[in-house]
């Protein structure tokens, strides 16, 4: 069996008038992070990291933020394009794990549904997906609320 390793980061800058999708999770926040598609920033570096593992680019190659078909796309379309990217390689996620840098809100509450999200577009059981959270207690433009950052590292495995 041929194991790859792949490691994705993704920010975003946090502004008023966006709805803030992270994980594939709609979470109420007076502000939303900006960007081409829905800017959710956990599903980018998720994507990021699948990418990585196989040496295929990253998601400005796949998805670029000059194309307009991609102007506001869901994020999970974007997840789900790249797992079909991995599935003709022969490669499966085998897991994720992923932290998650903001201040507000807080994100506890939505972990379980952003777990069963990922994991569905990615043929995984939910206990196969770690979202975690911290903050920078207040330091850097993270702390100040002013964006959010997100890595995500996954284990993929050739298919027999």
């Amino acid at each position: 069996m041929s194991y790859r390793i792949g490691f994705g980061i993704d920010f975003h800058q946090l502004v008023e008038g966006r709805d803030l999708w992270i994980g594939g999770v709609k979470i109420p926040h007076h502000m939303g992070a900006k960007g081409h598609s829905d800017a959710d920033v956990l599903l980018h570096a998720i994507c990021d990291a699948i990418l990585g593992a196989l040496s295929l680019g990253d998601i400005g190659v796949h998805f670029p933020d000059t194309d307009p078909a991609y102007k506001n796309i869901d994020s999970k379309i974007l997840l789900a394009k790249t797992f079909e990217l991995i599935s003709a390689k022969h490669y499966c996620v085998v897991n994720v794990d992923s932290s998650l840098c903001l201040e507000a809100p807080k994100i506890k509450p939505y972990v379980s549904e952003m777990q069963s999200c990922i994991a569905s577009i990615l043929h995984l059981s939910p206990d196969e997906v770690s979202v975690k959270a911290t903050t920078t207690e207040k330091m850097g433009f993270v702390g100040r609320g002013e964006g959010l950052v997100a890595y995500a590292t996954v284990l993929l495995q050739k298919k027999n």
